[in-house]
């Protein structure tokens, strides 16, 4: 569609259905989450397995062919584990496996089709045994993940650094650093003196935040009839 014909109640009452499916299916199943969690399309949000935790204000964006995973697993020599910082971004398609442990720091983006595992799950001689070649993944503050990069086991990335989309890492990442390429490698360093702004600019003041969210939707909807929506799912024009 080329135009969102929504009704501004109806997305309301969209809106207040996810909050309850949010409620009752997914903050159960996390270990621990801060306030404000956002999830758009919740359904298409998978979460398996136990320790993973999220901060406040994390934001998740699934779409109905590129859910959100997020899965740990366990042997009798390891328990993996997910921490989430605050304030995080991830986006559709985004998948985060654990056998050890992979933490997202505070204000970090991850986007789409993104690919983060902390282990190759199985040895490369002995393949009847899985978790045996695992290591830590460490994503410091303010940390930008580009389109379907993909993070490998044992790696840390510095504070602000950025993976370029399509980059494979393999080896850690100093901070004010952009990388790109497979295996990623150094395309240039940002100055640490500027002014860097974060994604705990936009919930400083949070209340704000949600009102003004609301009020863009509002005015973005605003007119939406019903019969234009229903039409628009039915027979769509060359102006829908």
């Amino acid at each position: 569609m080329r135009k969102n014909h929504t009704p501004y109640l109806l997305y309301r009452i969209k809106t207040w259905l996810n909050q309850i499916y949010i409620n009752r299916f997914i903050l159960p199943q996390l270990d621990q989450c801060g306030e404000n969690l956002s999830v758009l399309k919740p359904r298409n949000f998978h979460i398996f397995g136990s320790n993973i935790t999220a901060g406040k204000n994390l934001h998740i964006i699934c779409d109905t062919h590129k859910p959100v995973n997020l899965s740990t697993w366990s042997s009798k020599q390891q328990q993996g584990k997910i921490t989430i910082g605050d304030n995080v971004l991830i986006s559709p398609g985004v998948s985060i496996s654990s056998a050890e442990h992979i933490e997202i720091g505070n204000n970090s983006m991850i986007a789409a089709d993104v690919y983060i595992s902390d282990s190759d799950w199985h040895h490369i001689y002995n393949r009847t045994r899985p978790f045996r070649c695992s290591g830590p993944i460490f994503l410091s503050e303010n940390v930008w993940i580009g389109y379907r990069a993909v993070i490998k086991k044992g790696v840390s990335i510095g504070k602000n650094s950025v993976v370029a989309a399509g980059s494979v890492v393999l080896k850690d990442i100093p901070e004010n650093t952009v990388v790109g390429g497979n295996p990623a490698k150094v395309i240039k360093t940002l100055d640490p003196k500027k002014r860097m702004i974060t994604r705990d600019f936009l919930f400083s003041q949070a209340k704000n935040y949600d009102t003004n969210q609301e009020k863009l939707e509002e005015y973005l909807l605003n007119g939406n009839s019903w019969g234009n929506y229903i039409r628009s799912r039915i027979k769509p024009g060359k102006d829908d």
